[in-house]
């Protein structure tokens, strides 16, 4: 059987951040103005090297194959075409067929040409001079670049302008296009591109900057990317990276999925599970294209309304020309069903929820306190931005700023933050961004206490590397709260410790340590399940030094032990409950947040239990010593019951 389904493009970059943002819809224009000199200069040199009419092209081979989604749904760095390498002192002409979509209504779906250094996007040492779009738009942002190439607008000319980007006349960029790179003067840098009814032009009166680290290489790369347009290839005077393409058909060679949930709710039907599926076909000669599910055919091998492992068949046997192949290909995919009770998520689990479109509660981060927060991360990979973000606000309405998961973030306490310190992001975006489909995920938010807060993120991918991300000295007020939203992605809460069935013994399952800085307090919060037998059937603090040495061990229930517990004159213990019986009976469920603060030689911890009656339940134990300041760490463990970290 088949099943209908739009395209959904899986690609990734990110080492522009702001630079890429800047690129998209409504974004600030990048301007320098020049000194009339350099005005003249450029003019001259227009004048003398420009000319009229078309260049002969000479050496050109075929390159053929297709950058975008043919039903012009391709979202911006979404897809790319091969790398071209340019050395010093040549030329590269390509020539490609340019289709618009009929129905565009903003002058910047088109294509963007960019221009980098001799690296892959995503490299260390990837550094871009900055983009050219197709479409002119003085007010609008139709190129840009700031830090290693200056796109003076008096450098550009084309003989269509549009005023906004609202105005008619996008479809006039359409059609055969010529793109040359002109790197052949000795005191300019030229790009012209032209499909005979307008022409675009960029000429600086100065030579490229070498922003290669191996200073004998002078070569810059350039690539094309599209946007709710799509580009056909045709030739090319310069061999990319990956060869040339022939027109002839070719076979395909393997099939991978996209858009597929890992876990789907029991009842869902098979047509909705896999309703933002689509595949990659990997052809011959290292040309992929992405296929609708229509065009596969499709078979579940397993009982859907049953919970568990779901595996299905996907077979394709079409040529990259769509004629029958020689060789279908095949393809399984699995995914999960499970209960409605076994995962907390926030956004649609099949991805396709906008931004904004779903967040978490808000949770308060007291002066000097860090809240720790675990969870499960999926995205649709189409984009670094595609994943979770942490909010951070003052009351949950008035924001301090938003942070995503790509070290990207603003507001008014990140823009213009002189003293802002971030991670930077990734080394291989790319890597990063396929890992992170699956990816746990613990966050840390930290309410400095001094009008500054800081977030981190520790990511363990589905690669089982670990990618962390950090932003410092963000500016706050007195109150900080934060929560997650997400981006075309969900989040699972999912983090589970001991059995479900609260079978588990007391000791028999541990979550990871949390370390606790001197002078800090750590917190983080779960659902607590229970067998309901006795007080002490719920969860248990465990404080160490390094994991194995231990402090003391405090209860739910207000009881302890260890040498930093027995004995000790100055411990002050709350004293429990005065009910204990209706205390018992609302703990399964309860959500309760542990807080343990090192005084620096001693330990305080805190456990405030929202139970399943709705009243809160609050237990301490404070003075817990002697501790030593530079080494406490706490994890939980459980004794006839189970935790859910949320």
């Amino acid at each position: 059987m088949k099943y209908l389904n739009k395209i959904a493009t899986s690609a990734c970059f990110a080492a522009l951040g702001m630079l890429m943002l800047t690129g998209c819809e409504g974004a600030e224009l990048y301007s320098i103005g020049s000194p009339d000199w350099i005005s003249e200069k450029v003019d001259s040199i227009r004048n003398a090297n420009q000319g009229g009419g078309e260049e002969e092209l000479v050496g050109m081979e075929e390159d053929v194959y297709t950058v975008g989604a043919t039903d012009f749904s391709s979202g911006w760095w979404q897809q790319f075409s091969k790398y071209y390498q340019i050395p010093e002192n040549e030329k590269w002409n390509v020539v490609f067929n340019l289709s618009i979509n009929p129905n565009a209504s903003n002058t910047y779906k088109n294509f963007a040409l960019i221009i980098s250094n001799d690296e892959d996007r995503g490299a260390a040492n990837y550094k871009e001079y900055g983009a050219i779009r197709f479409d002119h738009q003085p007010s609008g942002n139709s190129e840009w670049g700031d830090e290693y190439i200056n796109l003076h607008r008096d450098w550009v000319q084309s003989n269509l302008t549009f005023g906004s980007d609202t105005d008619p006349g996008v479809d006039k960029l359409g059609g055969r296009v010529v793109l040359t790179i002109d790197r052949s003067k000795v005191d300019t840098f030229f790009v012209k591109i032209t499909n005979g009814t307008v022409t675009k032009t960029f000429l600086a009166p100065e030579k490229l900057p070498n922003l290669n680290a191996d200073a004998s290489n002078t070569t810059i790369r350039a690539f094309l990317v599209p946007e709710g347009s799509y580009i056909n290839f045709l030739e090319s005077n310069v061999e990319p990276i990956g060869g040339f393409t022939s027109a002839e058909d070719k076979n395909p060679l393997s099939m991978t999925f996209n858009g597929l949930p890992n876990k789907v709710l029991i009842g869902t039907s098979f047509e909705d599970a896999i309703a933002n599926m689509t595949a990659t076909i990997q052809f011959e000669q290292e040309v992929a294209k992405d296929v609708p599910a229509s065009d596969l055919q499709i078979e579940l091998l397993t009982d859907i309304s049953q919970l568990g492992t779901q595996k299905f068949i996907a077979i394709y046997n079409k040529t990259y020309k769509g004629e029958n192949c020689d060789k279908p290909i095949l393809a399984y995919g699995t995914f999960e069903v499970v209960p409605p009770s076994s995962f907390v998520t926030i956004g649609a689990i099949d991805n396709s929820g906008d931004f904004w479109s779903a967040h978490s509660e808000n949770i308060k981060v007291e002066a000097g306190e860090t809240f720790v927060t675990t969870f499960t991360n999926y995205t649709n990979g189409a984009a670094n931005w595609n994943n979770f973000c942490v909010v951070l606000t003052s009351n949950g309405t008035d924001e301090y700023a938003v942070v995503r998961a790509d070290n990207y973030g603003w507001g008014k306490g990140y823009e213009n933050n002189p003293n802002l310190v971030t991670s930077g992001g990734q080394t291989d975006w790319a890597a990063w961004l396929k890992a992170m489909d699956g990816a746990k995920v613990t966050t840390y938010v930290t309410n400095n206490g001094n009008g500054t807060a800081d977030v981190k993120a520790v990511m363990v991918g589905n690669d089982n590397i670990t990618y962390e991300q950090y932003y410092n000295g963000i500016i706050i007020s007195n109150d900080l709260y934060f929560r997650f939203t997400v981006d075309h992605s969900h989040l699972e809460f999912d983090t589970m410790i001991g059995a479900e069935d609260n079978s588990t013994a007391f000791w028999g399952a541990h979550s990871a340590d949390f370390n606790v800085p001197v002078g800090k307090t750590v917190s983080t919060r779960f659902k607590n399940f229970t067998n309901g037998l006795n007080n002490w059937n719920n969860f248990c603090v465990v404080l160490t030094s390094d994991g194995t040495n231990e402090y003391g061990v405090v209860r739910a229930d207000n009881y302890g032990w260890g040498k930093c517990y027995e004995n000790n004159p100055n411990l002050v213990i709350s004293g429990g409950q005065t009910d204990w019986a209706a205390w018992l009976k609302a703990m399964d469920e309860a959500m309760v947040t542990v807080s343990v603060t090192n005084n620096g030689g001693s330990v305080d911890v805190k456990c405030v239990m929202v139970g399943n009656d709705g009243n809160t339940y609050t237990q301490s134990y404070s003075g817990i010593a002697p501790t030593d300041g530079d080494n406490v760490f706490f994890r939980m463990t459980v004794d006839g019951s189970h935790l859910v970290f949320e």
